[in-house]
């Protein structure tokens, strides 16, 4: 169970983020109401939400879960992997003292988004992409292992960040996509198979009673409730645009 969410309103200069898609540019208005939506559908979960301030200098920067990799016990603040977004550490790190006091970091030269982690239980996916490298990767390994966790080393082939395409949502089951169908390392779990053509609701959520799923994919919604999961919807076109999805916008403990 969750009770608390942390989420970063975006700033005007958000529409000048980092990007590797050909989707367009975001509409910041849309994305304000977007993002509103989102929190709203964080506390029909039962959770506290935590909103910070917009930031201009970090135009990513309301892509929280990049920063931090959290426990019930513990943070680890991430060192991210994009150079334009490695100061958003600094702003994250006092917020999170409001809820923690037991800290850990990654430090350079490893890299390491958090996107790129993956919790089942008490078992952390650690992927290596473009922004986690195998040294931010090793670290965090050995940070989770001091403290009573299993890890497991993730090399990824195609997509973005590891829960781009492969997400929990309890119940011993996974959400997974594209490379992740037959992954050697998700083998031992239950699996709800995300369509090609849906490829982007992999990244869902699952937040106390609901799965938290983007609108407008009609096919992974049915699989999801036809599973028994209760499904809230947010639209997140313009968090796409920049890469982003529904996981990419909370930190949730």
């Amino acid at each position: 169970m969750f009770k608390k969410v942390i989420v970063k309103t975006p700033g005007e200069t958000y529409v000048n983020g980092l990007t590797t898609s050909d989707l367009g540019t975001p509409i910041y208005e849309k994305a304000l109401e977007q993002h509103a939506s989102y929190i709203e559908a964080m506390k029909t979960c039962g959770v506290e939400v935590t909103v910070l301030p917009a930031n201009a200098d970090f135009p990513d920067s309301t892509f929280v879960e990049d920063t931090a990799v959290l426990t019930p016990d513990f943070a680890v603040v991430t060192n991210p992997g994009a150079e334009t977004r490695n100061g958003e550490i600094i702003e994250m790190e006092p917020a999170l003292k409001n809820f923690y006091e037991k800290f850990y970091r990654i430090e350079a030269p490893g890299t390491l988004d958090g996107g790129d982690i993956l919790q089942i239980e008490d078992h952390f996916y650690i992927g290596i992409s473009a922004r986690t490298n195998h040294e931010g990767a090793k670290q965090l390994k050995q940070i989770l292992e001091s403290e009573n966790y299993k890890a497991t080393i993730v090399e990824l082939e195609k997509f973005f960040h590891l829960k781009t395409g492969v997400n929990y949502i309890g119940e011993g089951t996974i959400l997974v996509a594209g490379e992740f169908i037959d992954h050697a390392d998700f083998n031992s779990y239950k699996k709800i198979i995300v369509p090609p053509e849906e490829e982007y609701a992999a990244n869902c959520i699952r937040v106390n009673d609901y799965v938290i799923i983007p609108a407008g994919f009609p096919q992974t919604k049915k699989n999801l409730e036809d599973a028994g999961y209760k499904t809230l919807e947010v639209d997140t076109t313009e968090f796409r645009k920049l890469d982003g999805g529904l996981s990419c916008l909370s930190l949730r403990f």
